[in-house]
């Protein structure tokens, strides 16, 4: 089965969050979206994980499932909603919810401050619970913020992880943004081992973040052989799924996504190795404050090393195109200086103008850590318009690029993506031809014109296709994205550029 998963995602008790994001809004926002698996975020946080348990109740695969009474007014808000037809085709999606949070790791390490952000994934409120007891015993302050700061290592939040639950996950969230990650130009490191040490065989994986896609981290030799996920961070709503992965599991369960994971799928004909799945590893229960799991080593990623293919896999990730991710050129964002790698390593990181430094974007890390030259992606269009970008030989999961469908509607219609006549769109499209991921990918060009009109087909053919226009974001401020350009504009009889109204994400 394919499961459209958005694992990474905040609460209404992170700083600058919706305060509508509890969890009748996250599973609302999930149904319309298509998203089969989707993050509690933020468990760490005493009042989040209260509603979690009131609200959720364990499947025991792993994963959480509204309680009945939660998802009674839920579903019958959707049938009342639905189209005239019969009920709404994308009502019919029941996701269900995996335990992932996120910590911020502050600390010195190196003689430098190091800023950190990993994503820690549990199958069990049980371990969560346990975890945050190890935490508290930290001195960490968990009701601060629902991604709270802690003053622990990367290293150590993993050690804690596995010590409590051997299946967690740690994943290095939002790998390449400038302030707070892994590779971070700003407070990160230069590669996994040097933020992970002698644990780094635990990190199976990466998330890319808004600014960067699979094709930027397939330059770095040390990705080669770990999964390369994708997800929204959400703050909102709306912003779920604006990236996800696809998973093809034989069953929906915490168990089948680690062995995606940790899988590393080659796609095609080539080999998988699975040695890291099939390690068998004792951890020991704390016994005191400083406990630290065994000195046991994963075995080492040979590239020798066959086994036959997992029957879970990554199929494919939903990416954001990271030239409007906020980080992905150089700037100063108060001096308006955008520059491009190229410029800067012209120009220098010394802002021309208030002569303070230049945060180093994304698209420019990537260049300095990389060990190999672009990749010479292959692009394939499918029966459906949509362009999907292969790696070369096949060794990571295929991608596309996609513009969340509220930001297409709001070209389309020459309006804000809050605007009244934006959202009802929104829902009569999603309502006739089923959830927004069907209606970016699948959905049949003449069907959407019958239910919208031929302007929305056509943006959602062009979005498919690639044939848009990125005004790429720096600093902070997020890139824009146009689907028609000016003289297209024109030629279709639109409005002038000043009534026009594009929503960022």
């Amino acid at each position: 089965m394919k499961i459209i998963a958005d694992l990474q995602l905040h609460s209404k008790y992170s700083r600058a969050v919706s305060q509508k994001m509890n969890v009748e809004e996250i599973y609302s926002w999930a149904v319309k979206k298509g998203i089969g698996l989707v993050a509690t975020g933020d468990w760490t946080h005493p009042l989040w994980i209260r509603e979690i348990k009131e609200k959720l109740v364990e499947t025991g695969r792993g994963t959480l499932k509204l309680k009945k009474d939660v998802a009674a007014p839920l579903v019958g808000a959707r049938e009342s909603g639905a189209s005239s037809a019969g009920t709404s085709p994308a009502a019919t999606n029941q996701p269900e919810f995996l335990l992932a949070t996120e910590l911020s790791s502050i600390y010195s390490q190196g003689g430098q401050t190091r800023r950190v952000h990993n994503l820690l994934w549990v199958p069990a409120i049980s371990s969560a619970e346990k975890i945050i007891g190890e935490l508290h015993k930290r001195g960490c302050n968990l009701g601060a913020d629902g991604r709270p700061i802690v003053g622990l290592t990367s290293k150590e939040v993993l050690q804690i992880a596995l010590a409590v639950d051997e299946s967690s996950f740690v994943i290095p969230a939002h790998a390449w943004t400038p302030w707070f990650a892994l590779y971070g130009s700003k407070s990160g490191f230069n590669s996994i081992e040097e933020c992970f040490e002698d644990m780094s065989n635990y990190i199976y994986a990466i998330e890319t973040g808004l600014s960067s896609d699979p094709a930027m981290n397939w330059r770095i030799p040390e990705l080669d052989r770990r999964s390369i996920v994708s997800f929204s961070d959400a703050h909102s709503g709306p912003k779920l799924g604006r990236e996800a992965t696809v998973f093809d599991l034989t069953e929906l369960s915490y168990a089948a996504i680690r062995e995606a994971i940790i899988s590393k799928l080659e796609v095609g004909n080539l080999k998988v190795d699975n040695e890291v799945r099939n390690r068998k590893s004792e951890t020991q229960k704390f016994k005191n404050q400083t406990s630290k799991i065994p000195d046991i080593k994963p075995q080492n990623l040979s590239s020798n090393f066959q086994h036959p293919i997992s029957k879970n896999r990554i199929s494919c990730t939903f990416e954001f195109y990271p030239e409007e991710g906020k980080y992905h050129f150089d700037g100063h964002r108060n001096c308006k200086i955008r520059q491009t790698p190229e410029e800067t390593r012209t120009r220098g990181t010394q802002c021309p103008v208030c002569g303070r430094p230049l945060t180093v974007g994304v698209e420019y890390r990537v260049q300095e850590l990389a060990k190999r030259d672009p990749i010479n992606t292959a692009k394939k269009i499918d029966d459906k318009g949509v362009r999907w970008i292969y790696h070369p030989e096949n060794t990571h999961p295929p991608f596309v690029n996609i513009v969340p469908l509220l930001e297409i509607i709001s070209e389309a219609r020459h309006a804000g993506t809050g605007s009244k006549g934006v959202q009802e769109e929104y829902e009569k499209v999603i309502s006739s031809l089923g959830p927004e991921f069907h209606v970016l990918l699948k959905a049949n060009f003449d069907d959407i014109s019958r239910v919208s009109d031929a302007r929305l087909s056509e943006a959602i053919k062009k979005v498919r296709a690639g044939d848009i226009y990125i005004d790429p974001g720096f600093d902070g401020e997020f890139g824009k994205v146009k689907v028609w350009g000016e003289g297209e504009e024109a030629a279709s009889g639109a409005v002038e550029k000043n009534e026009k109204q594009m929503g960022l994400f």
